[in-house]
């Protein structure tokens, strides 16, 4: 014999199980958000700490403090290297953002022979390490007397097969009939591609110049094995030589990683709607 409840309580019963699954994914989500932020916190608390601070003395600022701050921005020269990392960022970005879409095109609507063992290659450059590279780089450099320029901290990223491939979905999820009629039009692949799709990618090019811009602005690896000269100083590679000039003075450094942090982080917030949508429509069709 099966005993039902009734459709009221039932419902109430089924109601309450979904209100407390939300809530408990809700709590967990929280703590999450909470153990990430918790660092940020500690950086950010640290930095307002008068400058005779010790390391374990308290984690509230006794009395709060901004020459942190002024001695950072001034010790590491930060405007030269803020500027060299904006123009590095934004010169690969542009570079990516260009390859990206000319390749991301050719792969998702142009019929050619062996377009598909392409895309495996560029899929299987995702899986490489630029550090495997970097020696080949280097004497490519080298022989076209890039090294000590910012050709050379933007060229050997000129092009990536995430942008690439994260274009190539972007693109296929468009429908074909807009391409179709802007040749019928007379429009040509280039006037399509640029009047007609790219406007339409708009969130996928957010998302892939976030990515890039980010990915630059933290690189320390190519400052540090490509370039020399004082002059072209990045963020990062002024961040290094800070640690290791004023490792003990704990309000100093995480005052100069709060001025590192602040551009990126500002940068995110104001792409993040395109970005997110971006990311969920890249994998519409296969």
């Amino acid at each position: 014999m099966k005993f039902a409840l009734p459709t009221f309580l039932a419902e109430s019963v089924q109601d309450y199980s979904f209100s407390g699954g939300r809530w408990a994914l809700g709590l967990l989500l929280r703590l999450g958000a909470l153990l990430v932020l918790l660092p940020l916190l500690i950086v950010l608390l640290t930095s307002f700490q008068p400058a005779d601070y010790v390391l374990g003395a308290g984690l509230w600022p006794r009395h709060w403090a901004l020459d942190s701050y002024q001695r950072a921005w001034n010790g590491a020269n930060f405007l030269l290297a803020f500027a060299n990392s904006t123009l590095v960022a934004l010169g690969v970005s542009a570079c990516q953002i260009l390859t990206s879409a000319l390749a991301g095109y050719a792969l998702a609507r142009l019929n050619f022979w062996g377009r598909q063992g392409l895309l495996l290659a560029v899929l299987a450059t995702l899986i490489i390490p630029f550090q495997v590279l970097v020696i080949p780089v280097f004497l490519v450099l080298k022989w076209g007397h890039l090294v000590n320029t910012y050709g050379a901290l933007i060229l050997p990223t000129a092009a990536n097969g995430f942008g690439i491939f994260l274009l190539r979905q972007f693109i296929r999820s468009i429908p074909v009939e807009l391409e179709e009629a802007a040749l019928l039009d007379g429009a040509t692949r280039l006037q399509v591609l640029t009047q007609v799709l790219l406007p339409l990618c708009r969130p996928a090019l957010v998302t892939l110049f976030l990515f890039t811009f980010i990915g630059e602005w933290n690189d320390l690896f190519k400052p540090l094995v490509f370039t020399t000269r004082p002059e072209l100083i990045t963020v990062q590679l002024a961040l290094a030589s800070f640690q290791e000039q004023f490792t003990a003075d704990w309000p100093l450094l995480m005052a100069a990683v709060v001025l590192a942090t602040l551009p990126v982080v500002l940068l995110f917030l104001v792409g993040q709607r395109q970005f997110i949508r971006g990311i969920a429509t890249a994998g519409i069709k296969g």
